[in-house]
């Protein structure tokens, strides 16, 4: 988890990702939702998870926050596999459709991110949500800011 926290390894975005699957090291929102990142490359980020009871919502199905998370995720490291390693990001905005329900009899299910453009200041990109059988559940439109890190300086 340390290599990405303000990037101190001086890494690229793509290599940062890569050194989190090598390591098998999961942010702690992975371990909370259940969920991995299980492909990378430049430009596009799968995460895997398996929806179970515990992300439930009181209607008996799972929360649209899990899926939310899981499209956010997906946008978010496809962005962040082009950054150098000076730059970081964060969502700006996020639009969701709905388009059928999880359970947990949906999983494993797949959110698959690309770009679609990249600039200097910002980033766009889109995510699906599709279950066991390959059916979209949701799908997802991502603005994302792109910015300089603030290294903190080497005491000497």
């Amino acid at each position: 988890m340390d290599v990405l926290r303000n990037n101190q390894a001086g890494l690229t975005g793509l290599a940062q990702l890569q050194a989190l699957m090598a390591a098998n090291s999961l942010p702690p929102i992975n371990e909370t939702m259940g969920f991995v990142l299980i492909e990378i490359e430049e430009g596009r980020a799968v995460f895997e998870g398996n929806p179970g009871r515990s992300v439930y919502n009181p209607i008996g199905s799972v929360h649209g926050g899990y899926a939310a998370t899981l499209l956010d995720s997906a946008c978010g490291c496809a962005v962040h596999s082009k950054l150098t390693a000076e730059q970081g990001y964060t969502t700006l905005e996020l639009k969701i459709a709905y388009h059928r329900p999880l359970t947990e009899a949906s999983g494993p299910v797949r959110a698959e991110g690309r770009i679609l453009s990249m600039g200097r200041r910002a980033a766009f990109a889109e995510a699906t949500l599709k279950d066991r059988d390959g059916r979209l559940c949701a799908s997802a439109t991502s603005t994302l800011l792109v910015f300089p890190l603030d290294h903190p300086k080497a005491i000497a």
